[in-house]
């Protein structure tokens, strides 16, 4: 059987279509994958940190929505939120931050059972995390950043519900410069430093010993 080669106008209009589906559609044509970058968390912590025998919740962080996403915030002015270009967390922050906050709890061996909210743990106490801030912030025109990262937290025994302490977190870390690389080595420092902060004061708090 006999195969109906398209004529030259055919192929132009075809390809004519394609060019406006994608210009009607804004979808990008090919293109580079953005490059992903990930934090760590804390690991080392004082030897007289208590060891608890409650089991521990923690809950999904809460953020604005500016920073509820993949995309690394960075902030030129008090009253607006850029990206940087190419670049992306692994995961959207508050979940990134969820899991890093439970892993630094692990590593701290002081804790008996700990786990996302989400899962069927049987807990003693809920942690509720907030993310306030986690950017790069350039202040006053400098041409590095300087990485902010503040968390609120509260601590809620179950199963009455009832919160028995609060805190805010809040480490700056300065950027030594604008690369990257710099960038990213700053955020892991400022929220490791807040990690660390935050499982030392759940783990010493009075208020978990009634």
């Amino acid at each position: 059987m006999a195969t109906e080669v398209p004529d030259r106008r055919s192929v132009i209009a075809g390809c004519g279509l394609v060019l406006t589906l994608a210009a009607c559609t804004g979808l990008p044509l090919g293109g580079s994958a953005p490059q992903l970058y990930t934090l760590t968390p804390k690991s080392t912590f004082a030897e007289d940190l208590p060891t608890v025998d409650w089991q521990l919740a923690v809950d999904r962080p809460t953020s604005p929505a500016g920073l509820a996403t993949t995309r690394i915030a960075v902030a030129r002015g008090r009253h607006s939120i850029d990206y940087y270009a190419g670049v992306q967390w692994i995961d959207d922050a508050p979940n990134m931050v969820q899991r890093l906050l439970i892993e630094s709890f692990e590593n701290s061996r002081r804790i008996i059972g700990i786990g996302r909210q989400s899962v069927s743990l049987r807990s003693d106490f809920v942690l509720r995390v907030e993310l306030r801030e986690f950017q790069a912030e350039y202040l006053e025109s400098a041409e590095a950043p300087t990485i902010n990262v503040r968390i609120g937290v509260k601590m809620v025994r179950m199963p009455q519900r009832h919160i028995i302490a609060s805190a805010t977190i809040e480490r700056m870390v300065p950027s030594p410069d604008n690369r990257m690389e710099s960038i990213i080595e700053s955020f892991d420092q400022a929220l490791g430093k807040v990690l660390r902060d935050i499982v030392v004061w759940t783990l010493t708090l009075p208020e978990t010993r009634d």
